[in-house]
């Protein structure tokens, strides 16, 4: 398996040896939205869900995914996160809940799948608190928009991101 970075030679998997780089500071922010139908839009526009404040509860769950993110996902470090900010948003013109998730660390390693995975609990669990209104939500477009730190410095993705 010469050439893959998560296993052996002879195909076990393995963490990424990490012990050699360089403390910086690291940011990344992601995005996703969650398109509604328009019950649920009319729903959340006038603050009326029967379990709660979705995007409050939304940000929450988002903050706790990044927290979790290396027990989700196989062969991700486990890395001291110190700071995430995340914003779930109605865009009224697209009947969508737009999530921006950016967290930040000094570490050896990166923290894109934290803001991913941050975006994607916080999609989740919107459609948790909504899906008694209407099923039919739809996620969409998490994305990476930008990372700063380490070896390989600056991504910003080529088009959509203007912060």
């Amino acid at each position: 398996m010469a050439g893959y970075t998560h296993f052996d030679l002879d195909g076990h998997p393995v963490l990424v040896d990490v012990s050699a780089k360089n403390i910086t500071t690291r940011t990344a922010v992601a995005e996703g939205w969650v398109d509604l139908p328009d019950a649920i839009f009319e729903t959340v526009s006038k603050g009326g869900v029967a379990k709660g404040d979705p995007f409050r509860i939304a940000e929450l769950a988002g903050i706790m995914g990044v927290k979790k993110t290396p027990d989700l996902i196989p062969l991700c470090h486990n890395i001291r996160i110190d700071n995430v900010t995340l914003k779930c948003s109605l865009d009224a013109e697209k009947k969508s809940v737009l999530i921006i998730c950016e967290a930040v660390a000094r570490e050896v390693t990166g923290v894109e799948m934290e803001a991913l995975t941050g975006v994607t609990t916080a999609a989740l669990c919107f459609y948790d608190m909504c899906k008694g209104i209407d099923k039919g939500m739809v996620i969409r477009d998490i994305r990476l928009l930008k990372k700063t730190g380490g070896k390989s410095g600056e991504w910003t993705a080529e088009k959509g991101y203007d912060k």
